[in-house]
Protein backbone atom coordinates (compact mmCIF):
# COMPACT_ATOMS: atom_id res chain seq x y z
CA UNK A 1 0.00 0.00 0.00
CA UNK A 2 1.32 3.30 -0.92
CA UNK A 3 1.98 5.96 2.12
CA UNK A 4 -0.48 8.93 2.73
CA UNK A 5 0.62 12.71 4.06
CA UNK A 6 -2.41 14.95 4.65
CA UNK A 7 -1.94 18.20 5.89
CA UNK A 8 -4.71 19.91 7.70
CA UNK A 9 -6.29 21.73 10.94
CA UNK A 10 -7.45 19.94 14.08
CA UNK A 11 -10.82 21.87 15.76
CA UNK A 12 -12.36 20.94 18.78
CA UNK A 13 -15.93 21.11 18.33
CA UNK A 14 -17.90 22.66 21.30
CA UNK A 15 -21.45 21.93 20.09
CA UNK A 16 -24.11 23.88 21.91
CA UNK A 17 -27.61 22.08 21.02
CA UNK A 18 -30.84 23.73 22.00
CA UNK A 19 -34.35 24.44 20.54
CA UNK A 20 -33.47 27.01 19.03
CA UNK A 21 -30.29 29.21 17.89
CA UNK A 22 -30.24 32.81 20.35
CA UNK A 23 -30.42 35.98 18.78
CA UNK A 24 -28.79 38.78 19.19
CA UNK A 25 -28.08 39.84 23.06
CA UNK A 26 -30.38 36.95 23.95
CA UNK A 27 -29.23 34.24 26.41
CA UNK A 28 -31.11 30.77 26.14
CA UNK A 29 -31.21 27.52 27.66
CA UNK A 30 -30.29 24.87 26.13
CA UNK A 31 -30.72 20.98 25.63
CA UNK A 32 -27.01 19.60 25.23
CA UNK A 33 -23.61 19.92 25.09
CA UNK A 34 -21.00 18.20 23.47
CA UNK A 35 -17.09 18.40 23.17
CA UNK A 36 -15.80 16.21 19.99
CA UNK A 37 -13.15 16.55 16.95
CA UNK A 38 -13.34 18.17 14.09
CA UNK A 39 -11.16 19.73 11.34
CA UNK A 40 -11.13 18.82 7.85
CA UNK A 41 -7.55 17.39 8.02
CA UNK A 42 -8.30 15.62 10.85
CA UNK A 43 -11.53 13.73 9.99
CA UNK A 44 -9.61 12.77 6.66
CA UNK A 45 -7.03 11.27 8.42
CA UNK A 46 -8.56 9.61 11.01
CA UNK A 47 -10.89 8.35 7.64
CA UNK A 48 -8.26 7.21 5.77
CA UNK A 49 -6.65 5.50 9.08
CA UNK A 50 -9.94 3.81 10.51
CA UNK A 51 -9.72 2.20 6.38
CA UNK A 52 -6.19 0.94 6.73
CA UNK A 53 -4.50 3.56 5.15
CA UNK A 54 -0.88 4.46 5.92
CA UNK A 55 -1.58 7.87 6.70
CA UNK A 56 0.61 10.87 8.13
CA UNK A 57 -1.20 13.84 9.57
CA UNK A 58 0.53 16.91 9.43
CA UNK A 59 -0.65 19.91 11.67
CA UNK A 60 0.31 22.20 14.70
CA UNK A 61 -2.01 22.14 18.06
CA UNK A 62 -1.37 23.63 21.49
CA UNK A 63 -0.68 21.40 24.26
CA UNK A 64 -4.15 21.60 26.35
CA UNK A 65 -6.99 19.47 27.32
CA UNK A 66 -8.22 19.51 23.25
CA UNK A 67 -4.89 18.56 21.81
CA UNK A 68 -4.81 15.76 24.35
CA UNK A 69 -8.01 14.63 22.98
CA UNK A 70 -6.83 14.55 19.22
CA UNK A 71 -3.72 12.72 20.03
CA UNK A 72 -5.78 10.26 22.05
CA UNK A 73 -8.01 9.91 18.76
CA UNK A 74 -5.10 9.42 16.53
CA UNK A 75 -3.22 6.77 18.34
CA UNK A 76 -6.87 4.86 18.51
CA UNK A 77 -7.46 5.38 14.81
CA UNK A 78 -3.81 4.45 13.38
CA UNK A 79 -2.70 7.82 12.38
CA UNK A 80 0.72 8.22 12.59
CA UNK A 81 1.30 11.72 14.89
CA UNK A 82 4.79 12.08 14.37
CA UNK A 83 4.63 15.37 12.00
CA UNK A 84 2.35 16.94 14.56
CA UNK A 85 3.51 19.94 16.13
CA UNK A 86 2.73 20.98 19.51
CA UNK A 87 3.29 24.50 20.71
CA UNK A 88 2.87 25.22 24.27
CA UNK A 89 2.35 29.19 23.97
CA UNK A 90 -0.66 28.48 21.60
CA UNK A 91 -4.03 27.10 22.03
CA UNK A 92 -5.39 24.40 20.38
CA UNK A 93 -8.50 25.45 17.31
CA UNK A 94 -11.94 25.57 18.74
CA UNK A 95 -15.51 26.14 17.03
CA UNK A 96 -18.63 27.19 18.53
CA UNK A 97 -21.30 25.34 17.00
CA UNK A 98 -25.00 26.54 17.89
CA UNK A 99 -27.45 23.67 17.39
CA UNK A 100 -31.13 23.93 16.76
CA UNK A 101 -34.15 21.15 16.96
CA UNK A 102 -34.29 21.01 13.38
CA UNK A 103 -30.64 20.65 13.16
CA UNK A 104 -29.28 24.33 11.59
CA UNK A 105 -26.44 25.54 12.55
CA UNK A 106 -24.28 28.78 13.61
CA UNK A 107 -20.58 28.42 13.45
CA UNK A 108 -17.98 30.30 14.81
CA UNK A 109 -14.12 28.60 14.26
CA UNK A 110 -10.79 29.81 16.02
CA UNK A 111 -8.24 28.32 14.10
CA UNK A 112 -5.76 29.31 16.63
CA UNK A 113 -2.25 27.36 16.62
CA UNK A 114 -3.16 25.70 13.20
CA UNK A 115 -3.26 29.56 12.31
CA UNK A 116 0.45 29.81 12.80
CA UNK A 117 0.88 27.20 10.41
CA UNK A 118 3.62 28.73 8.02
CA UNK A 119 6.15 27.70 4.99
CA UNK A 120 9.21 26.68 7.94
CA UNK A 121 7.17 23.91 9.06
CA UNK A 122 6.59 22.42 6.18
CA UNK A 123 10.25 22.68 5.45
CA UNK A 124 10.87 20.77 8.86
CA UNK A 125 8.69 18.26 8.38
CA UNK A 126 9.20 17.60 4.64
CA UNK A 127 10.46 13.89 4.97
CA UNK A 128 6.80 13.20 5.98
CA UNK A 129 5.83 14.28 2.40
CA UNK A 130 8.89 12.87 0.93
CA UNK A 131 8.25 9.63 2.20
CA UNK A 132 4.63 9.88 0.95
CA UNK A 133 3.25 8.84 -2.30
CA UNK A 134 0.06 10.63 -1.96
CA UNK A 135 -0.36 14.40 -0.67
CA UNK A 136 -4.08 15.34 0.34
CA UNK A 137 -4.86 18.81 1.73
CA UNK A 138 -7.55 21.44 1.97
CA UNK A 139 -7.98 25.40 2.48
CA UNK A 140 -8.64 25.48 6.11
CA UNK A 141 -4.66 26.04 6.57
CA UNK A 142 -3.23 29.95 6.12
CA UNK A 143 -2.94 29.68 2.19
CA UNK A 144 0.92 30.09 1.55
CA UNK A 145 1.67 27.66 3.64
CA UNK A 146 -1.17 25.10 1.85
CA UNK A 147 0.42 26.15 -1.70
CA UNK A 148 4.00 25.71 -0.32
CA UNK A 149 2.88 22.15 0.86
CA UNK A 150 1.42 21.55 -2.25
CA UNK A 151 4.68 22.74 -4.67
CA UNK A 152 6.76 20.35 -1.88
CA UNK A 153 4.51 16.97 -2.57
CA UNK A 154 4.83 17.67 -6.40
CA UNK A 155 8.34 18.47 -5.96
CA UNK A 156 8.83 15.07 -4.69
CA UNK A 157 6.26 13.30 -7.26
CA UNK A 158 3.69 12.98 -4.70
CA UNK A 159 -0.20 12.18 -6.39
CA UNK A 160 -1.81 15.65 -4.87
CA UNK A 161 -5.37 15.83 -4.11
CA UNK A 162 -6.89 19.10 -3.08
CA UNK A 163 -9.76 19.36 -1.62
CA UNK A 164 -10.99 23.16 -2.08
CA UNK A 165 -12.79 23.95 1.34
CA UNK A 166 -13.88 26.27 2.20
CA UNK A 167 -13.49 27.90 -1.33
CA UNK A 168 -10.50 30.38 -1.31
CA UNK A 169 -8.89 31.91 -4.23
CA UNK A 170 -6.36 30.20 -5.74
CA UNK A 171 -3.83 31.28 -8.37
CA UNK A 172 -4.02 30.16 -11.86
CA UNK A 173 -0.57 28.35 -11.92
CA UNK A 174 -1.09 26.69 -8.96
CA UNK A 175 -4.13 24.77 -10.57
CA UNK A 176 -1.74 22.61 -12.98
CA UNK A 177 0.57 20.41 -9.74
CA UNK A 178 -3.23 19.49 -8.80
CA UNK A 179 -4.00 16.42 -9.88
CA UNK A 180 -7.25 15.28 -7.84
CA UNK A 181 -9.54 18.62 -7.58
CA UNK A 182 -12.60 17.22 -5.13
CA UNK A 183 -14.94 20.44 -5.06
CA UNK A 184 -18.72 20.27 -4.22
CA UNK A 185 -21.28 22.12 -6.24
CA UNK A 186 -21.38 25.08 -4.33
CA UNK A 187 -17.47 24.81 -4.12
CA UNK A 188 -17.18 24.78 -8.31
CA UNK A 189 -19.57 27.22 -8.50
CA UNK A 190 -17.32 29.57 -6.80
CA UNK A 191 -14.01 28.70 -8.71
CA UNK A 192 -16.12 29.12 -11.75
CA UNK A 193 -18.56 31.84 -10.62
CA UNK A 194 -21.62 30.81 -11.99
CA UNK A 195 -24.77 28.61 -11.14
CA UNK A 196 -24.46 24.62 -11.52
CA UNK A 197 -28.13 23.16 -11.70
CA UNK A 198 -28.30 20.46 -14.40
CA UNK A 199 -26.30 17.93 -15.49
CA UNK A 200 -25.15 19.61 -18.43
CA UNK A 201 -24.08 22.24 -16.07
CA UNK A 202 -21.99 19.85 -14.29
CA UNK A 203 -20.26 18.66 -16.84
CA UNK A 204 -19.17 22.20 -18.30
CA UNK A 205 -17.96 23.05 -14.82
CA UNK A 206 -15.83 19.69 -15.18
CA UNK A 207 -14.46 20.92 -18.39
CA UNK A 208 -13.64 24.47 -17.35
CA UNK A 209 -11.52 22.76 -14.44
CA UNK A 210 -9.58 21.18 -16.58
CA UNK A 211 -8.84 23.50 -18.87
CA UNK A 212 -7.29 25.51 -16.12
CA UNK A 213 -4.50 23.14 -15.72
CA UNK A 214 -6.29 20.33 -13.26
CA UNK A 215 -5.78 16.64 -14.46
CA UNK A 216 -8.40 15.31 -13.02
CA UNK A 217 -11.41 16.81 -11.60
CA UNK A 218 -14.16 14.94 -9.35
CA UNK A 219 -17.46 17.12 -8.49
CA UNK A 220 -19.17 15.34 -5.75
CA UNK A 221 -22.91 16.37 -5.47
CA UNK A 222 -24.01 14.96 -2.02
CA UNK A 223 -27.05 12.45 -2.53
CA UNK A 224 -26.76 12.70 -6.29
CA UNK A 225 -23.25 10.64 -6.19
CA UNK A 226 -19.97 12.80 -8.22
CA UNK A 227 -19.49 13.10 -11.40
CA UNK A 228 -15.48 12.77 -12.62
CA UNK A 229 -14.06 13.87 -15.68
CA UNK A 230 -10.01 13.72 -16.49
CA UNK A 231 -10.52 14.73 -20.59
CA UNK A 232 -9.91 10.96 -22.04
CA UNK A 233 -13.12 10.08 -19.65
CA UNK A 234 -15.86 11.10 -17.64
CA UNK A 235 -19.11 9.89 -16.09
CA UNK A 236 -21.48 10.14 -13.49
CA UNK A 237 -21.79 7.81 -10.11
CA UNK A 238 -24.62 7.11 -8.45
CA UNK A 239 -24.57 7.72 -4.37
CA UNK A 240 -24.27 4.00 -3.01
CA UNK A 241 -27.45 2.78 -1.65
CA UNK A 242 -27.73 2.50 1.78
CA UNK A 243 -29.06 -0.60 4.06
CA UNK A 244 -29.36 2.21 7.09
CA UNK A 245 -31.11 5.40 7.40
CA UNK A 246 -29.12 8.90 7.02
CA UNK A 247 -29.06 10.34 10.08
CA UNK A 248 -26.49 13.19 9.79
CA UNK A 249 -24.53 14.20 6.72
CA UNK A 250 -21.76 16.26 8.55
CA UNK A 251 -18.42 14.81 7.35
CA UNK A 252 -19.18 12.73 5.04
CA UNK A 253 -17.21 14.59 1.98
CA UNK A 254 -13.84 14.16 4.35
CA UNK A 255 -14.93 10.51 4.40
CA UNK A 256 -14.90 10.51 0.85
CA UNK A 257 -11.88 12.44 0.41
CA UNK A 258 -9.98 9.96 2.82
CA UNK A 259 -11.15 7.46 1.14
CA UNK A 260 -10.37 8.31 -2.15
CA UNK A 261 -6.87 8.43 -0.76
CA UNK A 262 -7.04 4.95 0.31
CA UNK A 263 -8.48 3.86 -2.99
CA UNK A 264 -5.52 5.25 -4.94
CA UNK A 265 -2.89 3.93 -2.25
CA UNK A 266 -4.26 0.52 -2.94
CA UNK A 267 -4.13 0.67 -6.75
CA UNK A 268 -7.57 0.86 -7.75
CA UNK A 269 -8.40 2.50 -10.84
CA UNK A 270 -9.84 5.74 -10.54
CA UNK A 271 -13.69 4.13 -10.81
CA UNK A 272 -13.16 1.58 -8.12
CA UNK A 273 -11.33 4.38 -5.73
CA UNK A 274 -14.37 6.84 -6.60
CA UNK A 275 -16.77 3.47 -5.66
CA UNK A 276 -15.83 2.76 -2.89
CA UNK A 277 -14.90 6.21 -1.54
CA UNK A 278 -18.63 6.81 -2.75
CA UNK A 279 -19.53 3.96 -0.26
CA UNK A 280 -17.46 5.22 2.80
CA UNK A 281 -19.14 8.45 2.23
CA UNK A 282 -22.56 7.17 2.37
CA UNK A 283 -21.27 4.91 5.01
CA UNK A 284 -20.53 7.96 7.47
CA UNK A 285 -24.32 9.30 6.91
CA UNK A 286 -25.29 6.35 8.81
CA UNK A 287 -23.69 7.86 12.47
CA UNK A 288 -24.01 10.98 13.99
CA UNK A 289 -20.57 13.37 14.17
CA UNK A 290 -18.00 14.33 12.08
CA UNK A 291 -14.64 12.22 13.28
CA UNK A 292 -16.74 9.59 15.14
CA UNK A 293 -19.10 8.99 12.34
CA UNK A 294 -15.79 7.89 10.14
CA UNK A 295 -16.24 4.11 9.05
CA UNK A 296 -13.85 1.51 9.99
CA UNK A 297 -12.95 -1.12 6.77
CA UNK A 298 -15.05 -4.07 8.96
CA UNK A 299 -18.26 -1.54 8.96
CA UNK A 300 -18.23 -1.26 5.22
CA UNK A 301 -19.12 -5.29 5.19
CA UNK A 302 -21.81 -4.85 7.08
CA UNK A 303 -23.59 -1.87 4.93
Amino acid sequence: MKSISIFGVFVADLCFIGDRIPNKGETILGKKHVVGPGGKGSNQSIAAARLNGNVSFITKVGKDSHSEMALNLYKEAGVKTHSIIQDNKLFTGVAGIMIDKGGNNAINIISGAAEHLVTGDIDNKVETIKNSEIFLTQMETPYETTIYALKKAKEHKCITILNPAPARKIDEDIFKIIDFFTPNETEAEFYLNKKIETSEDIKNAANELLKKGIKNVIITLGEKGIYFANGKENFFLEAYKLKQPVIDTTGAGDAFNGAFAVGLANDLDIKEALTFANKVAGVSTTKSGAATSMPFAKELTDN
